[in-house]
């Protein structure tokens, strides 16, 4: 599927109980042939009232963190775990996360082929790494999974709760391009 026709079955998606609650499904958007794939949580407020990612105060936050390493949302893709925004801003439900990955985010990956994926926050990480249970211990760190590899940063949201983490983010994204570019290098 493309890009666009998942975007369609997003919006149109009734799968599970998140769909009952929204103003706007967000499929994601970006450049379709982005070398980094952003994956966050869920839509919040914001995002359920435009139907686009990152659109709130965590969003403008991602947009400061892209100019620190000369990048503009137009440059990459920005999706997330699942495409309704949970009530009440709530973890989402396993099986909301499963219906999603499965039947959304892993067609949007087959899509965009990114050379790194991004994961913003635990719920994205623990969608690729289940087993890792603390996302202080590895945030910062670049994995490779069958041939994919993976950045697993703290959720641009966490810096607005937690002012002290917003340094540590920075230099975590810092990394983006050495990563990117060790990869273009096959290492």
């Amino acid at each position: 599927m493309t890009l666009d026709e998942i975007a369609i079955e997003v919006r149109k998606c009734t799968k599970c109980a998140l769909s009952k609650g929204r103003k706007n499904a967000v499929p994601g958007e970006g450049n379709s042939k982005a070398e980094i794939l952003f994956i966050g949580e869920g839509p919040g407020q914001n995002e359920d009232a435009q139907g686009k990612p990152f659109v709130g105060e965590a969003g403008k936050f991602l947009e400061e963190m892209l100019s620190l390493i000369n990048f503009k949302r137009e440059d990459v893709f920005i999706a997330n775990v699942v495409k309704c925004r949970p009530p009440h801003n709530r973890d989402p439900l396993e099986e909301e996360v499963d219906e999603c990955v499965r039947n959304y985010l892993y067609g949007q990956i087959k899509a965009i082929k990114p050379k790194l994926i991004v994961t913003l926050g635990r719920h994205s990480m623990r969608v690729f790494f289940p087993q890792i249970k603390s996302i202080s211990s590895v945030h910062g760190k670049a994995y490779k999974k069958a041939d994919q590899v993976y950045l697993i940063l703290y959720h641009p949201a966490a810096a607005l709760y937690q002012r002290s983490l917003a340094e540590q983010m920075k230099e975590d994204f810092k990394q983006i391009p050495e990563i990117l570019e060790k990869i273009k290098k096959g290492n």
